[in-house]
């Protein structure tokens, strides 16, 4: 069967309330009617690590990242390596290190620390021989440096929410890299994204929610979630002038690929959930 990836989400983040419903195993039940059946769960801090635990815990189909965010070092200002090496080796589920990086958007006054947390955590990375989730907000210089200092390419990874330019995704491409796209493909003022879409080939692509936050059109407005990532598939594959279900094999074979996975068949849950925002997409299986 296809399946389609919530390649990057932040599910102990969700808000669980509202419409949506408010337990997990709804926002999970939702996703897979819309054809989304497994996720990457990604934690910024190692708080976050342990509440994502507990609900990947009950789900063969939700993985885990965890890694020191560039805007979560006040969270934890004094991480040890050999803490994070422990969470990352906890459990087969942990796939990934992450997200790390840089962001000088938000916080260009902590430069210093940022890059010597991404380097760290990149060293960590080989050191558990798993790849990494990169974040990047107007760091491209000193995110590129540091990859190619730290030999990032050995390792591998995605840049997730890709906002970047052409040139910042050649040269991530060039080492190998993944590029993952959000919801803001799909906003109106996001023609920058969309020919950075136009120059990436499909089998380097993956797509994301980043829930909560950035849900794509036509949801625009409430809280993401791993359902909505339909939408985005949807607006990227017509971009690039193929199916829908091509598009969705491709993306979770490059998850596959970088992870060093097997995706299999899930079992749906079976609970009521609400159909609130998912008229477009819900019970609308990938081909077989």
């Amino acid at each position: 069967m296809t399946y389609l990836v919530d390649s990057h989400c932040h599910l102990s983040s969700l808000s669980l309330e509202g419409k949506a419903g408010n337990k997990i195993e709804q926002i999970i039940a939702r996703a897979n009617h819309a054809g989304v059946t497994h996720f990457l769960n990604v934690s910024c801090t190692t708080k976050e690590f342990f509440k994502n635990y507990e609900i990947a815990k009950d789900y063969d189909n939700i993985y885990l990242a965890l890694g020191i965010h560039p805007l979560n070092l006040e969270d934890d200002p004094d991480w040890k390596d050999e803490e994070l090496i422990k969470n990352l080796e906890s459990s087969p589920k942990v796939i990934a290190v992450g997200e790390t990086g840089l962001d000088y958007h938000y916080a260009p006054e902590t430069r210093d620390i940022q890059i010597s947390s991404f380097a760290r955590q990149i060293n960590i990375a080989h050191s558990v021989h798993k790849p990494l989730v990169i974040h990047a907000r107007e760091a491209k210089k000193d995110t590129l440096e540091i990859m190619k200092a730290e030999n990032a390419r050995d390792v591998g990874g995605v840049i997730h929410c890709f906002t970047d330019t052409v040139e910042m995704a050649r040269a991530c491409l060039d080492m190998g890299f993944y590029i993952s796209f959000t919801g803001i493909s799909t906003f109106k003022g996001s023609d920058n994204v969309r020919e950075v879409i136009k120059y990436v080939p499909v089998d380097r692509m993956m797509v994301e929610t980043d829930c909560p936050y950035l849900a794509p059109i036509p949801v625009r407005g409430v809280e993401n979630e791993p359902a909505f990532v339909r939408y985005t598939l949807k607006f990227i594959a017509d971009f690039k002038g193929i199916s829908e279900d091509k598009f969705a094999s491709i993306t979770s074979t490059n998850f596959e690929n970088l992870y060093g996975l097997k995706l299999g068949e899930i079992k749906v849950p079976d609970v009521e959930f609400s159909t609130y925002k998912l008229e477009k997409v819900i019970d609308k299986p990938f081909e077989k």
